[in-house]
């Protein structure tokens, strides 16, 4: 047990044990003290890890719950027990852990109130991105890792296909995490192709185009305001959305040994449409805030729905 040199822990008084007391008077304050050393290193450690753990607790259950609000009356609460604490001549445990209860409280608190504001204002979301990035671009990345090394290692041919957009190659306004994530997985299909030739493995993409499912077209198309060029029929030279069977259909085809000699490439299926018309998001610069706000809700409200079907 070793003892620290800083002259502000010094001379403080001897509790139970031989420790430092946490609630005795310090020298100088006037009481019977009749022995006195330095705090320990142990000492230090242990009461402020304690007051650390408090206000992490509480700071991480105020930000988790949403009780945001609570962030104000916090500021003024540790404010006060501030004061009490300073001008206090006996140091209380109580007070100090009351008053670390209080600052979690407010840190939590402001923490999800700045995270919020920074979100509306900007339109992105770390955890959006991570979200995304996390399913699309990891998801891919280390199933198909999984899928190959078993493969080469057993010495089997193989074929991995992922699904992407045409935003690959283009890019897209307003979904940029999935533009990111698919991209990624664009170049890792290009990548692998070379790599695991030589092993009979494989590697290709494909990109549809507007292929409407109910719970994809609640999102990305929930108010007449929202229909732009990625969701519009009469935008795409072939004037038709997609149907799912001719997307199996290619699915199949790729899968297949019947075009055992394609590779590393990212095939379109969208009548066109990235050809002729912009096949992106870009349409929702128009959109007022407003406009921006009732998409919001309508998108809540699809997902809910999705929520509650699962739940029967």
């Amino acid at each position: 047990m070793r003892s620290t040199s800083n002259p502000a822990f010094r001379n403080l008084p001897v509790g139970g044990g031989g420790y430092a007391g946490f609630n005795s008077a310090p020298a100088g304050y006037g009481g019977a003290l009749s022995t006195t050393r330095p705090m320990t290193v142990d000492d230090v450690v242990t009461k402020t890890s304690i007051t650390l753990a408090v206000l992490i607790a509480t700071g991480a259950a105020t930000f988790l719950s949403k009780l945001w609000g609570l962030a104000l009356p916090a500021a003024l609460i540790g404010f006060v027990l501030a004061l009490v604490i300073i001008f206090k001549k006996a140091i209380s445990p109580p007070l100090i852990l009351a008053y670390a209860a209080v600052e979690g409280v407010f840190l939590g608190g402001i923490s999800g109130v700045l995270g919020t504001y920074v979100a509306e204002r900007t339109g992105s979301n770390s955890i959006v991105l991570e979200a995304v990035t996390g399913t699309v671009m990891n998801g891919s990345f280390h199933t198909t890792l999984a899928a190959g090394k078993r493969w080469i290692r057993d010495g089997l041919p193989g074929s991995v296909l992922s699904m992407l957009t045409t935003w690959v190659w283009t890019g897209s306004a307003y979904v940029v995490p999935s533009a990111m994530a698919k991209a990624a997985v664009h170049a890792m299909t290009m990548s692998l192709a070379v790599e695991w030739g030589p092993k009979g493995i494989r590697v290709n993409a494909i990109a549809p185009g507007p292929f409407p499912t109910e719970g994809a077209w609640d999102k990305l198309n929930p108010l007449a305001e929202t229909g732009v060029g990625a969701t519009q029929a009469d935008e795409v030279p072939l004037r038709r959305f997609g149907k799912m069977d001719e997307l199996r259909n290619l699915l199949i085809f790729l899968m297949s040994d019947g075009c055992s000699y394609i590779t590393g490439d990212t095939i379109s299926i969208d009548g066109g449409h990235h050809l002729a018309a912009p096949s992106t998001f870009a349409g929702l610069a128009k959109l007022s805030p407003a406009d921006w706000q009732r998409a919001r809700e309508a998108i809540q409200a699809s997902v809910q729905k999705e929520k509650q079907a699962r739940s029967i």
